[in-house]
């Protein structure tokens, strides 16, 4: 059993793992691409998203936003059909309606009567406002891409989150959905890992697919808080 006793502070990665963005994703790509006569199965619209997302992150700094923007025109000019400018940028705005998954909440209650919680997220601040009273939890820190100017992998966003948390890095637990943005960078820096395995045997998903050792898999964060807040009494 994983001793979890040093741990004070638990940092989250926030759409995959606790937003359920593959569905707010879709919401939005798949009815614009089937106006456009396009009939891309949603797990290639997921895949294509995972191609084109590190593309756009790459390189010089540009507001999640702008990325947001530029990954609607790389479907067009993939599947072959226009967008708008409003249409390009209206998959930014979806994330105001873009939900927590249905153990997000009450996980995260359980786990704050225990512990420091942090977001480190590749988002633009603004575009988190959105999300933040979703998750019903007051955050002890929120690390965003914007306040760092880089994107999750890069081990810039990590350890803006190491000084930004008053705590050494042994007693620091970082959970995420994402191996390739998360969990093989915190790794590489000594953060003990937990992956949220939300996909379950699942090949297609809007991130990157890289093998890696977590310290600790759970299935969500309901089953996180069973084994770092005990079972409910």
């Amino acid at each position: 059993m994983f001793d979890f006793s040093p741990y004070q502070w638990l940092s989250f990665d926030c759409y995959g793992t606790l937003i359920d963005w593959e569905t707010g994703i879709l919401g939005y790509l798949r009815p614009l691409l089937q106006s456009r006569g396009c009939t891309a199965s949603d797990a290639e619209i997921l895949n294509l998203y995972s191609e084109f997302e590190p593309q756009e992150q790459a390189g010089h700094y540009r507001s999640y936003r702008e990325v947001l923007a530029s990954l609607v025109r790389d479907f067009a000019r993939e599947l072959h059909f226009q967008v708008t400018d409003d249409e390009a940028n209206g998959l930014a705005e979806s994330i105001r309606d873009w939900q927590p998954f249905a153990d997000t909440v009450a996980g995260l209650r359980r786990l704050h009567s225990r512990y420091k919680l942090a977001i480190l997220s590749n988002i633009d601040d603004d575009l988190f406002a959105y999300t933040a009273p979703k998750l019903e939890v007051p955050f002890d820190a929120v690390v965003t891409a914007q306040q760092v100017r880089s994107y999750k992998p890069a081990l810039n966003n990590f350890e803006a989150l190491l000084r930004r948390c008053p705590v050494s890095r042994d007693r620091l637990l970082h959970v995420a959905e994402s191996s390739y943005h998360d969990v093989v960078p915190a790794h590489s820096l000594g953060i003990t890992t937990v992956w949220v395995n939300r996909r379950q045997g699942r090949k297609a998903a809007a991130t990157k697919l890289v093998a890696t050792t977590p310290d600790v898999e759970v299935r969500d964060i309901a089953g996180l808080a069973e084994l770092l807040a005990g079972p409910r009494t």
